[in-house]
């Protein structure tokens, strides 16, 4: 076997409205709302659905928990102009700009939190 990429992930929530309201209007995703009134953001070949804590659909992690997520996202824009719009967001950084191993090379990140306080790193890779 040989996994190409990840499709998708579940994040857990307190509140869908306000995931959905963070994750596009801060990471400038894409709100869907799918068959059965389930919810997801969506970005480039990828998305996350969003589980409403105590209402998860099924098949579910064994202990789903909102705040259980620490994510990494690859940004196009330089880190500089990421941490501008984070702060035009009102959007506090926990750390960074600092250097970290990706998983095709070096790259900068920043960290920050969620509403749900799931780690998010945006971060970008150092080209030469």
């Amino acid at each position: 076997m040989r996994v190409d990429r990840l499709d998708h992930l579940v994040l857990t929530v307190k509140n869908i409205d306000a995931t959905v309201a963070f994750y596009t209007t801060v990471l400038g995703m894409r709100a869907v709302t799918f068959d059965g009134g389930g919810h997801s953001v969506t970005f480039g070949h990828s998305k996350i659905n969003l589980h409403q804590a105590g209402r998860e659909f099924e098949l579910k992690a064994e202990h789903p928990t909102p705040g259980n997520g620490d994510l990494c996202f690859i940004v196009d824009q330089g880190i500089d102009e990421i941490i501008a719009e984070l702060a035009a967001h009102d959007i506090a950084v926990e750390e960074g700009p600092v250097e970290r191993a990706g998983a095709t090379g070096t790259m900068t990140s920043v960290y920050l939190r969620d509403p749900d306080d799931n780690l998010i790193e945006l971060s970008h890779y150092l080209r030469p």
